[in-house]
């Protein structure tokens, strides 16, 4: 008997690993900077009801609390334990009781709270292994006509700043998705003509995409810290080329001890439910 492989496994391990949760929670700071951006695209009410999906450490959707308050919502739903407690944890801080977080994959899983006038995602619709049933799910916790505002990263090529390829000669070779999955990863959706395709395919109509490049100064730790090179599975024997390889290719955006001016390139795409 043939078992269906798991919904996001790979990924539900990753965003649980105690390392990975420290160290996202310093890359705000360049996740952050499209916060206002997709809020503007997104154009909110008071009282309407906002869905966050992979909400992280939950800034995205505290900011749009306070823009649908009165009377509005906003839930936020994370596959990180570990991201929600940090969300909650600041909500509280905020004195914000609009807004709520929850332990969900949003690519399965039902969420309470629907339906709702209008989605959003910071960089948090890229780890799908069901990109088609995962937009599709979300699109049926919307009202008909309802709208998504997500960003996603412009292809890595156009993103200098990420460390996978000097990092790659020192890895095993990954995984291949098991039968009927995609491939997860921050640059999963860098190809526009696939997004716009597989958002028709969800049930998503008028979808339109802006791209977006600009510099960002953030600090060495929000793009790279030495725990990554054990994280991501780097010999013990190959340690030391390795960081000697990453701090070579860092060099270009600032120096060792300081600051990173780092390009960055990403897009917004925005659709209704069909």
């Amino acid at each position: 008997m043939t078992t269906e492989p798991e919904a996001n496994a790979a990924e539900c391990r990753r965003w649980n690993d105690p390392y990975w949760t420290s160290a996202w929670l310093r890359r705000e700071r360049v996740t952050d900077v499209v916060t206002e951006l997709v809020l503007e695209q997104l154009a909110l009410e008071e009282g309407e009801r906002v869905l966050e999906v992979g909400s992280g450490g939950g800034r995205l959707s505290m900011a749009a609390a306070g823009l649908v308050a009165p009377g509005g919502a906003v839930v936020g739903v994370d596959i990180s334990k570990r991201l929600v407690e940090v969300a909650r944890a600041r909500a509280d801080d905020a004195q914000l009781g609009n807004v709520t977080f929850v332990v969900a994959d949003a690519q399965t899983d039902p969420i309470a709270g629907a339906p709702f006038d209008a989605a959003a995602s910071q960089f948090g619709v890229m780890f799908f292994d069901e990109p088609v049933a995962a937009f599709a799910n979300v699109a049926q916790h919307l009202e008909i006509g309802g709208r998504i505002v997500f960003a996603c990263w412009q292809r890595m090529e156009h993103n200098p700043w990420c460390v996978g390829p000097v990092l790659a000669p020192y890895l095993p070779p990954g995984p291949k998705p098991a039968p009927g999955k995609s491939p997860t990863g921050p640059f999963s959706l860098f190809d526009p003509p696939q997004v716009i395709e597989l958002l028709s395919s969800a049930g998503w109509g008028d979808v339109e995409r802006t791209a977006y490049e600009m510099t960002e100064v953030v600090g060495r730790d929000a793009i790279f810290d030495d725990g990554q090179l054990g994280f991501a599975g780097v010999a013990d024997a190959d340690m030391a080329d390795a960081l000697g390889a990453v701090d070579r290719h860092l060099a270009r955006f600032g120096p060792p001890d300081g600051d990173l001016a780092i390009p960055i390139a990403f897009q917004i795409f925005t659709a209704r439910r069909r």
